[in-house]
């Protein structure tokens, strides 16, 4: 890795910090509007529209709430594919087919995650996927998305490289966390969209 590559670490955690600190000054009253103004956002999204298979995740703490998209999808028939955290930081999928299929997981050193508690589809089962839904703490105007720094979705996208999969990447936000520019390494990859709560961005970077 070179020289921008090691100075980018230190740039970003700084931003994550930052970011973090203004999603948890966000009251219970915010991020349930956020939810649901997201979820309406996001069903506007063509490839959305007409995906048969999304690869979502259910956000935690002060993350912008997919709840109710993931609901939505399910009861359009879409196929949802939840992720599962394996001990090195990949991430295996199982099928969401309502609250009753999440199981609480506690991993060491996090914050606790809603996983699929059903069958386990495999790493790859991603590459299936129409649409990916990413978190993430920012995107920059060129759709360079600041990750939370696990290196779990790098991993994704990277094996959706290796299949030469064509879904939609696509991060969704609240409205200040679109910003001018983030941090990038040479791993990182541009994002195909972004959603928040007012509205739909798109990247010319990630076609």
């Amino acid at each position: 890795m070179g020289h921008i590559g090691r100075a980018a670490e230190p740039d970003k955690r700084i931003l994550r910090r930052e970011f973090l600190s203004v999603r948890n000054r966000l009251t219970a009253d915010d991020r349930r509007e956020a939810a649901v103004a997201l979820a309406a956002r996001a069903l506007e999204l063509p490839e959305l529209a007409r995906a048969r298979t999304v690869a979502a995740y259910v956000s935690v703490g002060a993350e912008p709430g997919t709840r109710a998209l993931l609901d939505t999808l399910r009861s359009r028939g879409v196929r949802v594919l939840l992720p599962a955290l394996l001990p090195d930081n990949d991430l295996d999928w199982g099928a969401y087919s309502g609250e009753d299929s999440l199981a609480r997981v506690r991993h060491e050193g996090r914050m606790a995650l809603f996983e699929p508690s059903g069958e386990r589809l495999g790493p790859d089962a991603v590459t299936a996927a129409d649409v990916v839904l990413l978190p993430g703490l920012a995107v920059d105007a060129r759709g360079m998305r600041l990750g939370r720094g696990g290196g779990s979705y790098d991993r994704v996208l990277a094996r959706l490289d290796r299949a030469g999969a064509s879904a939609a990447l696509v991060v969704l936000l609240y409205d200040s966390e679109v910003v001018e520019r983030v941090p990038e390494e040479s791993h990182d990859r541009p994002v195909h969209a972004v959603v928040t709560p007012s509205g739909v961005r798109r990247f010319r970077g990630g076609d």
